[in-house]
């Protein structure tokens, strides 16, 4: 099969799910599949960011939350963002990955796994971290810069490194 495009990304606000009025959507952002996009209330989205929904799962942005420059948000698995949260610009957000192909078979032909990312209000993601498929950031948790997130982090926990572990925890 010959490869489709998804697009050109540009969109109105009126054509994402749900866009409250106080959202900031700076110039250069693009957003796909925006029928399946939700932004709450004071929700911010730097310069270049992307937000790629998908035809099916939805990409939820709560309310206060912020979204730094050319960030990536991939939500073919589902992403949902709680409350307050903050993500530093180019941090990118994955929430799918191909399963095993087998012997001798390229990465690309094995069947696309969807496992939904969760950030727990309060949380911070830190600039250019990676967060991979099927993790949940828990709240008020901050995740250093580049930090590559392959499980689940803590409430109040301080997470960085690659692959990111626990510095210390503190109270969310």
């Amino acid at each position: 099969m010959a490869p489709r495009s998804h697009g050109t990304g540009q969109v109105e606000r009126a054509q994402l799910k749900r866009c409250a009025d106080s959202v900031i959507l700076e110039p250069g952002v693009l957003v796909f599949h925006p029928e399946n996009v939700s932004l709450d209330e004071d929700v911010y989205v730097g310069h270049y960011a992307i937000l790629k929904g998908y035809y099916k799962n939805e990409l939820i942005v709560g309310r206060g939350s912020w979204i730094g420059q050319a960030a990536f948000l991939h939500a073919a698995g589902g992403i949902t963002i709680g409350a307050d949260v903050g993500i530093g610009p180019h941090a990118c957000i994955l929430t799918s990955t191909h399963a095993e192909p087998g012997r001798g078979r390229p990465i690309m032909a094995g069947a696309l796994e969807l496992l939904p990312v969760r950030l727990e209000d309060g949380c911070d993601i830190g600039i250019g971290a990676v967060i991979l498929p099927g993790v949940t950031v828990g709240r008020g948790a901050q995740v250093g810069a580049g930090a590559v997130v392959t499980h689940d982090v803590p409430a109040g926990a301080i997470f960085a490194g690659n692959p990111a572990r626990v510095l210390r925890t503190r109270q969310p």
